[in-house]
């Protein structure tokens, strides 16, 4: 069975936006990894936990790369997304690199790295 990793990733970007805690802890591996725009390491329980804070009002990927190899492919995007962490509006606009793996469980995100493009502050 052949794997559509841009739906993969499609169906994370949907969760991030509704805030679905349950379908990004079927979706991250167990050692998942988040490096963010400014180099802070997230574990799954920590990039889970965020929502907490955190929810996205907008989120859109553009300039969509997929490359797949034997049981791994890499996505890479650029994001543009506002949002709002403990009462502060944010813009951000980052290229955005995800490290898909196939487990024997299924199709797993392993990493998630950010750099940022642009303006990246609110009001």
């Amino acid at each position: 069975m052949t794997i559509d990793v841009h739906r993969l990733q499609q169906a994370f970007d949907e969760a991030e936006l509704g805030a679905d805690t349950d379908g990004l802890n079927a979706l991250l591996a167990e050692d998942f990894r988040s490096i963010g725009e400014q180099g802070h390491v997230l574990d799954k329980a920590q990039w889970i936990g965020k929502f907490a804070e955190f929810a996205y009002r907008s989120l859109e990927s553009s300039d969509v790369e997929v490359r797949r190899y034997d049981r791994a492919a890499i996505v890479r995007c650029v994001q543009r997304s506002r949002s709002v962490w403990r009462g502060r509006e944010m813009a951000l606009t980052v290229r955005v690199s995800q490290t898909w793996v196939e487990l024997p469980e299924g199709w797993r995100l392993a990493g998630l790295q950010f750099s940022s493009l642009g303006a990246s502050s609110g009001g």
